[in-house]
């Protein structure tokens, strides 16, 4: 990557969203078994030898802004003083340590503002976690990478090879070139959002065709395509503060595809209808539930599959969680045929298209947003009440000089208006969930990952799957 870059017009989306309740940063914990016969010692040398390997961009960049016209405009330049120490922490658990106090840790240092006068991303290794395990917390400005360049940095940055003590860390690789006669994507450069702009506009009456046919066939049933003002105000949908809670969940891949094969859907309904079963018990625990259904903000990753990523490039869309429905087997049918209607509205669309469409599909959102900002409350019908994500990620198990990557959680982005995101990303045959949330708006967030759980198994017993 060049050592200077201009900030894409989605790139600044999350500068702009940056506030001191709303953090535009996205995270991972990933946690990680000591090669055989080390111990904590094993730690201690690797964060040495990570404070003193070359560092390389887009990790050496920092932003800077200026105005033009009155508008800030934004570019990526090299961190001359770049301070590797400031970058990588060690930390460690109380003792014992565990599962509990590592959540803790995790959210107090997700609840923290990066600074934007270095390059806005930190590392921090966690001993303690128990016997034989570290866990290391990253946390990355979305302005610089989204979360499937995250995850494909992810992969590049480990080894297949449990006896590889030579493999570079995650920020000493550079981006491979692209192979000839790959598909363009924006890479920040004016050109490149010129060019952008330039096909987005000449896609706009296929996209404004689509949003005209999506909003018309505005209804309360799980079945269409949801509009965009289809979901009811919720406890989820107030004024957040910085505070988060951060819980998480792991299932094998293969509970959630024989549930899909059973019944003819996607993993991603499933993953839906799982996280749509435990938001009912949560917030039915809670006195919570609105008699409408949720709807989640799905992000549509629109690259081609064998792109590394760069920067930020993606879309979203609208689902129906049918959490009105009380039999899990309806409410799974119901949120697969609402996915269905949304990736029908943008089919044969272009990346720049699926991208306008997006844009246009939520500008409500925005409003929704400032109500949350100002305090005011929130008449429904909304445009959104949840994210739910899921990225795809290595299939193989992965090391780090010789330590077994067990699991890699992400922790992604809540804030005004949306107190909840769940974000999932697949690895080695498990499925790992990270449940993000405000702090004062949703207390005792393990229990909706518990609750998670516990509707998987539902939807296990009523195919006869268990």
């Amino acid at each position: 990557m060049a050592r200077s870059r201009w900030a894409s017009p989605l790139d600044a989306i999350f500068l702009i969203g940056e506030t001191p309740e709303t953090l535009m940063h996205v995270g991972s914990l990933l946690h990680f078994s000591y090669p055989e016969g080390e111990d904590d010692g094993f730690l201690r040398d690797l964060v040495a030898d990570v404070r003193s390997s070359a560092v390389l961009p887009p990790w050496t960049l920092r932003l800077q802004t200026r105005r033009v016209m009155r508008q800030p405009v934004h570019r990526w330049v090299e961190d001359e003083g770049f301070d590797i120490d400031y970058h990588v922490r060690h930390s460690a658990l109380p003792a014992p340590g565990g599962e509990r106090e590592l959540g803790i840790l995790v959210s107090r240092l997700h609840s923290n503002q990066i600074d934007f006068r270095r390059p806005p991303w930190e590392m921090t290794f966690i001993e303690g976690v128990g016997p034989g395990r570290f866990a290391v917390y990253t946390k990355i400005h979305h302005s610089l990478v989204d979360g499937y360049t995250g995850s494909r940095i992810l992969q590049r940055g480990l080894s297949e090879n449990p006896d590889d003590r030579t493999h570079p860390h995650f920020f000493g690789l550079t981006k491979p070139p692209r192979a000839e006669g790959s598909s363009r994507e924006p890479v920040g450069d004016v050109a490149s959002i010129l060019r952008s702009v330039s096909a987005s506009l000449t896609a706009m009456p296929a996209v404004a065709r689509s949003i005209v046919g999506t909003q018309l066939r505005r209804g309360g049933t799980s079945t269409r395509a949801v509009t965009s003002y289809q979901a009811p105000a919720s406890v989820l949908n107030g004024r957040t503060g910085r505070s988060r809670r951060f819980a998480t969940q792991q299932y094998p891949l293969e509970r959630l595809r024989a549930v899909a094969r059973a019944k003819n859907v996607t993993l991603n309904d499933v993953l839906m209808a799982v996280c749509a079963g435990g938001l009912r018990r949560f917030l039915g625990d809670l006195a919570e539930l609105p008699d409408r259904p949720l709807v989640a903000f799905v992000p549509v990753n629109v690259r081609a599959a064998e792109s590394e990523g760069g920067g930020n490039y993606v879309g979203a869309t609208l689902v129906s969680l049918a959490t009105d429905v009380e039999d899990p087997l309806a409410r799974m049918a119901a949120i697969a045929s609402s996915s269905r209607a949304a990736k029908a509205r943008m089919r044969g669309m272009s990346g720049d298209a699926v991208i306008a469409y997006s844009a246009m599909l939520l500008a409500p959102a925005g409003l929704q947003v400032a109500r949350a900002m100002s305090g005011l409350p929130i008449p429904g019908p909304l445009t959104l009440n949840v994210c739910i994500s899921n990225v795809p990620g290595p299939t193989k198990p992965l090391y780090w000089r010789g330590a077994r990557l067990d699991a890699t959680y992400p922790v992604s982005i809540p804030g005004h208006s949306m107190a909840l995101n769940i974000t999932a990303q697949s690895y080695a045959g498990t499925l790992d969930v990270g449940f993000i949330g405000d702090r004062e708006a949703l207390p005792h967030l393990q229990r909706l990952a518990v609750h998670t759980g516990e509707a998987l198994e539902e939807l296990e017993t009523a195919l006869g799957l268990t």
